[in-house]
């Protein structure tokens, strides 16, 4: 897969599942994000421990790997999940949608993990419902 990156499009509809565009070209070799909705609560910081709902999208196949959406939230305190997720969301505030996009060593690298292949680069659309 080559040629110039085309982020993909997340839908801005608060509170329904995003819809996320299949992305074209080339990976970011960087960390990526966008507010996709501006929140307009709490903001995020290092050391919150965080409600979201989550949709994970694999660059390579622009397939929906994994969706909270289908259950409850995940709460988690930001400290404990990918690197990616760690530098990426800090600024954020709740009631917002921001789209992630992680080089594979923000994320799970050569490892993988499950469905996540190795060295995949993800697309994350996260949905802040609580800060604390």
């Amino acid at each position: 897969m080559s040629g110039a990156t085309v982020l993909p499009v997340v839908s801005a509809v608060a509170g329904e599942v995003p819809t996320i565009s299949k992305p074209e070209g080339s990976a970011p070799t960087e960390l990526t994000t966008k507010d996709i909705i501006v929140g307009t609560g709490a903001e995020v910081l290092p050391t919150s421990t965080l409600t979201v709902h989550y949709t994970l999208m694999a660059w390579s196949t622009g397939k929906i790997i994994e969706s909270s959406w289908v259950g409850q939230p995940a709460t988690f305190p930001l400290a404990e999940v990918v690197e990616g997720w760690q530098k990426g969301l800090p600024g954020a505030k709740e009631g917002g949608r921001r789209l992630l996009i992680l080089p594979p060593e923000m994320g799970y690298g050569a490892a993988g993990s499950g469905p996540i292949g190795p060295n995949e680069t993800l697309i994350f659309s996260v949905d802040i419902i609580g800060v604390a």
